[in-house]
């Protein structure tokens, strides 16, 4: 390489600063020719390298089930999220409750998730879990009517920070529900019914800054006002 040449560092920090998501190893050996492609190894010990850079910084390296991404610190993320003027999105019990269901007890089918938590389910909560690309369809039971299994996806991973559904919290680090309010704003802490997902804090760098810069009202509608703790 000559002078003018980047490292490989700083050619795996750009592409991750500036990527609208997470990428793997293999996205980031894409970027080089064939004459000048790293192997997989220096890549890793880059990503690892890269993590003790950001040790003790606003910002640092995490692995979620897309790959790597740099992202704001959770502790720093309330400071952040002032640079948007936005109101944050708010995400109703009722539709954390739906997700949190999925995830815990996927595949599941609406009906038994209505079961579960003593409520009809919103038409609204599934269109937007499914159109935030959270849950999807992933066959159907084989029982009359043969209704829809929902389970979540790789992105539902990724916007919460999780690498794999084994780093969501036990039901034993599980508060009490009462202690929430109706709606929990995804700037603030986590709590009982909701930690069962752990709402992220961190606010990406390099993204839509999805839950700062989006306004969501999410409407349960009345048949989601009798909750019980089904998350």
């Amino acid at each position: 390489m000559s002078e003018d040449t980047p490292s490989l560092k700083q050619i795996v920090e750009g592409a991750l600063l500036a990527a609208g998501g997470p990428l793997t190893p293999d996205q980031l050996l894409g970027l080089f020719a064939d004459k000048e492609r790293p192997t997989r190894g220096a890549v890793l010990d880059i990503l690892s390298s890269l993590e003790r850079d950001y040790q003790g910084r606003g910002i640092e390296l995490a692995q979620v089930a897309g790959g790597y991404r740099v992202q704001v610190r959770k502790e720093t993320a309330p400071w952040v999220a002032r640079l948007w003027e936005e109101r944050p999105a708010r995400y109703s019990r009722a539709l954390l409750e739906t997700l949190a269901l999925v995830a815990y007890r996927q595949p599941i089918t609406r009906g038994e998730i209505e079961d579960i938590r003593g409520v009809a389910v919103s038409t609204n909560i599934v269109k937007t879990l499914t159109e935030r690309e959270w849950v999807r369809v992933v066959g159907h039971r084989d029982v009359p009517g043969r209704p829809a299994l929902y389970a979540t996806t790789r992105k539902f991973l990724d916007y919460f920070g999780l690498r794999s559904l084994n780093d969501l919290p036990t039901l034993a680090e599980i508060r009490d529900p009462e202690l929430l309010g109706d709606d929990l704003s995804l700037d603030e802490p986590a709590g009982s019914v909701d930690a069962l997902i752990e709402v992220r804090a961190a606010v990406p760098l390099s993204d839509e800054v999805e839950g700062v810069d989006e306004i969501m009202e999410v409407d349960g509608g009345r048949d989601e006002e009798a909750l019980r703790d089904g998350d």
